[in-house]
């Protein structure tokens, strides 16, 4: 949706914090949205070749826009081991999977970690949300990062507070670039 843009109101959301390159979404999302009910899908009802083909669909949508260029690798955010165990698998990281297979970058899920059980942020306010993430993430085998531009890729971005949480917990990396892939970005921005 936005990748065309440079000055997208997605970026926006995370200048001034880290070294952004770019940041898209391909659709708004609403409770009340069509798009609603295929998140819904493959979050919460195990439709893990939904994410797939949904990263597919997306990153064959934005290739031609050169999006890709320059990238180096892609991070799934990761979700909390219990909650992985709970769902059965990591959304985000199908989701990656599929964009993968259509822009032949690497996917990465040993970097970074989510070490804290967090509660559900669909509730909760901007400031909630920021605060909740807060520590959340941690990295390991960083020595591969070392000037590489990373596309962290999670399914829905609201207030960018999940998102900020895993780029901050690789920022101490040397000279590491971000931009950033959703799913879906919610109309509350």
């Amino acid at each position: 949706m936005y990748h065309t843009w440079d000055e997208n109101p997605m970026i926006k959301q995370f200048w001034g914090k880290f070294p952004i390159v770019k940041a898209t979404a391909w659709f708004f999302y609403t409770h009340d949205s069509p798009y609603a009910h295929t998140i819904h899908l493959f979050k919460y009802h195990g439709r893990k070749k939904l994410a797939f083909e949904l990263g597919k669909m997306m990153a064959s949508e934005i290739m031609a826009s050169g999006f890709f260029n320059g990238i180096d690798c892609i991070i799934p955010v990761p979700l909390h081991k219990d909650k992985e165990r709970q769902r059965t698998y990591n959304q985000s990281e199908w989701i990656a999977r599929g964009i993968a297979e259509e822009s032949k970058l690497t996917v990465i899920t040993n970097v970074v970690e989510r070490t804290k059980y967090t509660t559900t942020q669909t509730k909760k306010t901007a400031n909630e949300r920021f605060e909740n993430m807060k520590g959340v993430f941690k990295t390991k085998h960083k020595d591969g990062l070392i000037g590489k531009h990373v596309l962290l890729v999670d399914d829905v971005m609201t207030t960018s507070a999940t998102l900020t949480a895993c780029a901050d917990a690789l920022r101490e990396i040397e000279g590491i670039q971000f931009s950033f892939l959703t799913v879906a970005i919610s109309n509350q921005l």
